[in-house]
């Protein structure tokens, strides 16, 4: 069967024009990275600021009497919590309590938003679906109508400042107001992926054009480059965060990869728990580390680990970080061996080269707001 043609964001335009180097991702064309580098573009997020497209990510409106109970159902976290203009961190799993995907809650004044991965989100919304005629509520698929712009950095805020009225200050850590950004009508919201400051712009597609160009002319001075996934990879990696595909994926409990923080059972029934709890009372037996080798080499995804000589476990996620000079990465081990300060060795060219297990986030100077 040929493969399905690859998809474009409304931003597709905008990246052949800067030439972007445009590689598959998630279904769509993206770009990985523009003339200046991923080196450059990484160091600018964190000592200015980048502007990514994220345009592939989906979002499902869920509206009606019972959106709460329904999404309190789909996911993990505690969603009655959430105030309207919150955000929240969650995770959707199937019956037998394994990861879905990952996503952001957002609770509007009149409906919830679910972004999720956009490598799921066609997966992602056949799950979520079968579940609204049992709790009445209204799903739309808004993916195609909404573009998504993050600017990531220090000086995102001064930039952004420049072209909204929106008081940006009472915007706190994964919370979201809506504004103008530019005469365009946007949820502004401050979540990130990168460890340092920053928003993220949701807005019609058709707008999104010319409000990249309006931004990077408007941060132009301050350093602000276009930032593509290569360096969107190694600036979640210096942080720790985990990416579906590589760290989470169908074969994994949230208490394996870490994510025990975000699954609440004592709110009530939902997809996997009683799964969940099963694992939570016999203790997981892998856990999702991060470690940092003690000599050259560059530890990449599907590596081997090995633990006192064994191999042991695998490499999800590595790379050599651009800020600290050293290989660093994320990989599952026996739980008996993921405790900070572990040796272990990562397997490069059939040598294994020592690391030690370390508590993320490996670069700790970001700017990412947390009031």
């Amino acid at each position: 069967m040929a493969e399905a043609p690859l998809l474009r964001t409304p931003l597709h335009g905008e990246h052949a024009a800067l030439n972007a180097k445009l590689v598959p991702f998630a279904g769509y064309e993206m770009p990985v990275q523009y003339p200046s580098g991923i080196t450059a573009e990484h160091h600018a997020v964190r000592r200015a600021a980048g502007l990514f497209d994220v345009s592939h990510m989906g979002e499902f409106d869920v509206r009606g009497e019972r959106a709460l109970d329904f999404v309190q159902h789909v996911s993990t976290n505690d969603a009655s919590k959430l105030e309207v203009g919150q955000a929240q961190y969650s995770t959707l799993l199937n019956h037998e309590g394994k990861l879905l995907d990952d996503l952001i809650v957002y609770r509007y004044t009149d409906r919830y938003m679910l972004v999720v991965n956009g490598a799921n989100k066609d997966k992602d919304w056949r799950w979520v679906s079968q579940f609204a005629d049992q709790f009445g509520v209204e799903l739309t698929d808004r993916t195609d109508d909404i573009a998504l712009l993050a600017l990531q950095g220090p000086r995102a805020q001064e930039i952004l400042s420049r072209l909204t009225g929106a008081d940006l200050d009472a915007i706190r850590y994964y919370r979201f107001a809506e504004g103008e950004v530019d005469g365009v009508h946007a949820t502004i919201s401050r979540t990130g992926y990168t460890g340092e400051d920053g928003f993220e712009l949701y807005v019609a597609a058709a707008d999104a054009p010319r409000l990249w160009r309006r931004l990077l002319e408007a941060g132009g001075e301050d350093g602000l480059l276009p930032a593509g996934l290569g360096c969107r990879d190694s600036l979640r990696l210096e942080m720790g965060y985990a990416l579906y595909g590589n760290d989470l994926d169908e074969d994994t409990s949230p208490l394996e990869a870490g994510l025990g923080w975000v699954v609440k059972p004592d709110k009530g029934d939902f997809v996997g728990r009683d799964s969940v709890l099963a694992v939570k009372a016999e203790g997981p037996k892998r856990k999702l580390v991060g470690f940092r080798l003690k000599e050259r080499g560059f530890p990449r995804h599907g590596y081997p680990v090995s633990v006192d000589g064994a191999e042991a476990g695998i490499v999800t996620s590595g790379t050599v970080s651009p800020t600290l000079g050293d290989g660093i990465g994320m990989a599952y081990v026996p739980a008996a061996s993921a405790k900070p300060g572990t040796e272990i060795g990562i397997v490069i060219r059939g040598q294994a080269i020592p690391a030690e297990v370390v508590r993320p986030p490996f670069h700790k100077e970001g700017t990412v707001r947390k009031d």
